[in-house]
């Protein structure tokens, strides 16, 4: 690992650094949506924005053997694993897989409210138990060189946000956490849905701003409710050092990608979608070679042209055309007729 220079942040090394320039814009972590070819997509869209798996528990890596679920392409990074998880040994083991794996980051989930996840006690559950969190961050640190960070609510039930966030990053900082993003909402665990609870609970930016005044020396990024490359510029504007966007990533990921490199990162031209389906062919074409089946990409690529002429025939095209046994590329392609090239819109 090579040493830090006197220009970097303390404790980052060069191939860290890369990490912390790009957590200036990440796509959250999601189950179900953001397996590695919807990352493959992003990553098309967009070369620097941060990238995160879906999350990974950690019991099925270190218990289980299931290897699998590391499984990416190389030109997906810079690229962060999720991990879920309590118990501090099982969480190293597993977040010393992910590193050996290649990825960039470990990052700890303390936000999902499912029952599912607090059934493992964890996820939003661990945010009332700071203590245990700042075991399992210190132990991950100790294992692994990447980035060991942060994914927490602002409190739970009926807990007080301006008095328990505090204390949590007061106590993960001082296990060795230096990144932290916030869902700026509460989880309430029982009586709402996981699906419920990312709408339903108010949204309190002010205090992750707040946040961010308090502890100066931690990389803070906002998550929740935010729709556009616009919310996201006004929250760097305001001193935050990272916005992560979740749905409106998924569904209009050209709208939040495609121009976030020269827009959030300040270098790069936008991406033309139109471009980007051609570039998936060869992937496809490899994924359909192994066995895999056109659906399980495309899928991901339904909102590719959300909001131009021709988005609805696309989808259309597209999802009834790639379920079909010995689809192709050629789905794509055709579907591809519907949509004007950028030039006409």
């Amino acid at each position: 690992m090579p040493t830090p220079s006197d220009t970097e942040p303390r404790g980052y090394s060069t191939e860290n650094l890369t990490v912390l320039k790009s957590a200036r814009l990440s796509v959250a972590p999601m189950m179900d949506w953001t397996d590695r070819h919807c990352r493959y997509l992003h990553r098309l869209l967009s070369r620097q924005t941060l990238l995160y798996t879906e999350m990974v528990t950690a019991p099925a890596l270190v218990r289980g053997g299931a290897m699998h679920l590391l499984d990416y392409s190389a030109q997906e990074h810079p690229v962060a694993l999720q991990l879920g998880g309590s118990d501090p040994q099982e969480l190293a083991q597993a977040a010393r897989l992910g590193a050996d794996a290649g990825y960039d980051e470990v990052n700890l989930n303390c936000g999902c409210p499912s029952d599912r996840v607090q059934s493992g006690t964890f996820g939003a559950v661990l945010m009332k138990d700071p203590a245990r969190v700042a075991e399992c961050v210190a132990a991950m640190r100790e294992a692994v060189d990447v980035d060991v960070t942060v994914k927490c609510r602002i409190g739970v039930d009926e807990q007080t946000p301006d008095e328990v966030l505090p204390a949590f990053l007061e106590q993960i900082r001082d296990a060795g956490c230096e990144r932290v993003t916030i869902h700026a909402r509460k989880a309430w665990l029982q009586g709402l849905s996981p699906k419920e609870n990312r709408d339903i609970p108010p949204l309190d930016y002010d205090l992750v701003h707040r946040m961010k005044t308090a502890f100066p020396d931690l990389h803070i990024s906002i998550n929740g409710g935010i729709t556009s490359l616009e919310q996201a510029r006004s929250h760097l504007e305001a001193g935050l050092d990272g916005v992560m966007i979740g749905r409106a990533a998924y569904h209009q990921p050209t709208d939040i990608l495609a121009a976030a490199d020269p827009v959030i990162f300040g270098g790069g031209q936008a991406t033309d979608p139109i471009e980007v389906v051609q570039k998936m062919v060869p992937y496809v074409e490899a994924h359909l070679a192994a066995g895999g089946r056109l659906h399980q990409i495309t899928r991901h690529m339904l909102g590719l042209f959300a909001g131009r002429p021709g988005a609805r025939a696309w989808r259309r095209a597209l999802s009834e055309g790639a379920v079909h046994q010995g689809a192709g590329p050629e789905v794509m392609m055709q579907a591809l007729e519907h949509v004007a090239p950028l030039a006409e819109v």
